[in-house]
């Protein structure tokens, strides 16, 4: 399962762990202004906005898991598992197979209300990607250096959400997992005082007690309680350094370890975590053996380009021996 954040400190910043029990080959792929998209409903754009993200490039396609265009707009998919649901193509809609919801965004947009405009009318189609890629069960969020809103489409119809929090993680809907927020209200970061009765003196038994009553399992309902309380309680340095340090810090209260979470033939970890300055267009990222921050900036880039561009991934961990 996976959790994204999208923070606001001078920059933006966005990001998110890709927990699963194996990795896809995924590399940081940048796809240049002139690469040539052809959609699943017959549209072709050849001239775009730029974008970096980590992707899985097939045939030379590159199938986004989250991505940064030049613009700064921000956006990831992430496991909706028994609530997504896609449809056949339907006349007088815009028709947008999953796998390239993502891209489609990012050529055109460049904040969340441009993003609401083209989204209008949109119908998420099951099209495969191909008959070794079916489609997988998403919903997304899109983030700008201003808001956040979340894009859903269930048996019950498509819902754009506003995201107040900057936060997704995966099933339930969104407007459930916001609505359990509400059970930790009291939840504070200060040191806890008695409020369980008057007539009994209850005093702390230590010191550093702050978000008492965090759920600690790996759920994505308990994840997005505890992704919300890091993130909006976190203090952000003034450096570019500071910053995605803290950025990693609160993917890091989320974080999935191997061997905690059985799922499929194995166990979930988090593959990689990721962190974009969006207006720079600096891609981040650490790895589950490695974690030292890695980063692919897209600028140094030829972003006139026709063809993607892609990094591996650096799986190796950096030991630094002091004696």
């Amino acid at each position: 399962m996976c959790t994204a954040v999208s923070v606001t400190a001078k920059d933006h910043y966005f990001g998110r762990n890709l927990d699963y029990e194996h990795t896809f080959g995924e590399k940081i792929t940048i796809t240049p202004r002139n690469y040539e998209f052809h959609f699943t409903n017959g549209q072709t754009i050849n001239k775009h906005y730029a974008m970096i993200g980590m992707a899985l490039p097939q045939q030379g396609y590159p199938l986004y898991f989250d991505g940064v265009n030049e613009e700064g707009l921000a956006m990831a998919g992430l496991n909706f598992p028994e609530y997504a649901c896609y449809e056949k193509q339907k006349d007088g809609k815009e028709n947008i197979a999953s796998f390239e919801l993502l891209p489609w965004v990012l050529c055109s947009c460049k904040t969340t209300d441009e993003a609401k405009e083209l989204l209008s009318n949109v119908n998420i189609t099951d099209t495969a990607f191909n008959d070794r890629t079916p489609p997988s069960p998403l919903h997304w969020m899109i983030a700008d250096k201003e808001k956040s809103i979340v894009v859903e489409q269930t048996k019950d119809g498509f819902f754009l959400y506003k995201n107040p929090v900057g936060v997704l993680t995966n099933s339930p809907t969104f407007d459930i997992q916001l609505f359990n927020l509400r059970n930790f209200l009291s939840v504070t970061p200060k040191e806890p005082v008695n409020t369980f009765s008057d007539q009994i003196e209850l005093k702390a038994y230590s010191r550093g007690m702050g978000g008492l009553g965090l759920p600690g399992d790996m759920s994505s309902m308990s994840r997005f309680v505890r992704g919300c309380f890091t993130k909006l309680n976190s203090i952000y340095g003034e450096t570019e350094e500071e910053k995605v340090h803290q950025f990693f810090h609160i993917l890091y209260s989320v974080y999935q370890q191997k061997g905690c979470v059985e799922a499929g033939d194995g166990f979930e970890m988090t593959n990689y975590s990721s962190c974009c300055n969006t207006d720079k267009g600096i891609y981040y990222y650490t790895t589950y053996y490695n974690s030292t921050i890695c980063a692919v900036d897209m600028h140094r880039e030829d972003l006139e380009n026709r063809e993607i561009i892609c990094y591996d991934l650096k799986p190796n961990p950096g030991f630094i021996m002091q004696n």
